[in-house]
């Protein structure tokens, strides 16, 4: 066996995940549990939980899994209508929006605290919506606390159903009563997103207009815009279609580049969106053109290229601009290693943004590219011929010998050479740059491993 077929050509496609049964929402008052039980039933820490109310904001969906059987779980913000606060009202109507769309409703009490008047003016939110819902007796810790429950019946939304999300007591049940709500509710399954889906991470410092983006792209307020730095502390996806594609946008909170400057909530918000990152194929830098390139934005694009993000920067807020398009250019390409294409949007405008779709769509095909082996050797031969490899400390020199890639999404080469002892810094980025210009690779990663042949 040579060592081109010892080289992995690509892993078969996995089968389609079943469908998804339905959508689920969560709903209450703030502070009483909710993204706590999205954890417990998700078996993950997506959602951001703290000890301050109003931690979730925007809607988050997440898929959750029980005995094989899938469905989508809607952790919302917590719905307080007394608030005047234009932010709550907000929160507040995302979380109808969330509850308007969804199959089942899980409405969240804490029972230990009894039924409250915002309780109760959740409750008149859910008996309008005609929506079946579930009532969560929630922080029932202990078998002696169970009759807490009983207040909850006053409702008038059905029996109360005793759960400790923090202590996992009842999830089990509560999962298994989920599925049989929804497959006696719900339409016939809902597709699931299929492997060629974009999954498009919006990165960017806070307050650059990263939700409201998403917002023009969808062409609805799917997601809560403030002039409040930090509004966004999870990373919530949306699914875009846009004739054959499927985009699937994840608006991210914003990420600080002083460590020292994160605490509490805004800790573990960017964890979340350096997560979204890490699942994305293409990472959209968002930079205010109103203020200009700053050192911050450098380092949001490197967090896209450690995640093996494809980049595409966007100069947001185009309408107010203070910079140039040739300057923009000639700062990115020096600055940043991944050589990013850019494009110029203004979401208040709509400016730019059919062009950035088709941009993020011309770099995911870029990120999932396969070259074929041929051609890649051709490539090499070109390598060989344009420069001369460099020696090592006795006169031997490099010698390239040929190479295949070995991943897609992104894109990865293993090139089999005489000693990788002899590849000096500058030399394998001349490799990699080459590569770049050669097959139209600007902003993508792209991995080189350098081996010895054996």
């Amino acid at each position: 066996m040579t060592d081109l077929e010892d080289i992995d050509a690509g892993a078969l496609p996995a089968p389609p995940p079943p469908p998804l049964l339905g959508a689920v929402a969560i709903i209450g008052f703030p502070n009483v549990g909710k993204s706590t039980l999205v954890n417990r039933l998700t078996e993950t820490r997506a959602a951001v939980v703290h000890e301050s109310p109003g931690v979730t904001r925007d809607r988050k969906e997440l898929v959750c899994e029980w005995t094989g059987k899938r469905f989508v779980l809607v952790d919302t913000g917590g719905v307080d209508i007394a608030d005047p606060a234009p932010l709550t009202r907000a929160i507040a109507q995302q979380a109808r929006e969330a509850v308007a769309d969804a199959d089942l409703v899980l409405f969240v009490v804490d029972a230990c605290a009894g039924v409250t008047p915002g309780d109760e003016e959740v409750a008149q939110i859910l008996r309008e919506a005609h929506k079946p819902v579930l009532v969560l007796a929630n922080k029932i810790d202990d078998p002696s606390q169970e009759p807490f429950a009983l207040e909850l019946h006053r409702l008038g939304l059905g029996d109360p159903i005793p759960i400790s999300a923090l202590h996992g007591i009842g999830s089990g049940d509560l999962l298994d009563r989920i599925l049989v709500e929804l497959e006696r509710l719900a339409p016939p399954g809902r597709p699931s997103l299929s492997d060629d889906a974009i999954r498009v991470a919006i990165l960017g410092r806070p307050n650059v207009g990263k939700s409201s983006l998403v917002n023009a792209l969808l062409g609805r307020e799917r997601l809560i815009v403030s002039e409040i730095p930090g509004t966004t502390r999870d990373a919530v996806d949306t699914v875009l279609e846009r004739g054959e594609r499927t985009f699937v946008l994840i608006d991210t909170a914003g990420l600080r580049r002083k460590r020292r400057h994160r605490k509490g909530i805004e800790f573990y918000s960017e964890l979340r969106a350096l997560e979204a990152a890490e699942r994305a194929d293409v990472a959209l830098v968002l930079v205010d053109s109103s203020e200009g390139i700053v050192e911050q934005d450098i380092a949001v694009a490197d967090v896209g290229r450690h995640a093996d993000c494809s980049t595409l920067v966007v100069l947001s807020k185009w309408d107010a601009t203070t910079i140039g398009v040739d300057d923009a250019r000639s700062e990115l390409r020096r600055r940043l290693r991944q050589r990013p294409p850019f494009v110029a949007v203004s979401a208040h405008t709509g400016r730019g943004l059919e062009r950035l779709l088709d941009g993020v769509a011309e770099l995911f095909d870029r990120h999932t590219i396969r070259i074929p082996t041929p051609e890649l050797n051709r490539a090499l031969a070109e390598l060989r011929e344009a420069r001369q490899p460099p020696s090592g400390s006795r006169g031997r020199r490099l010698n390239l010998l040929y190479g295949a890639q070995t991943r897609v999404r992104p894109p990865r080469f293993r090139f089999f050479v005489n000693d990788p002892g002899l590849i000096t810094r500058d030399y394998g980025y001349w490799v990699e740059n080459r590569l770049r210009e050669r097959f139209g690779l600007d902003g993508v990663p792209v991995s080189i491993d350098f081996v010895k042949r054996s």
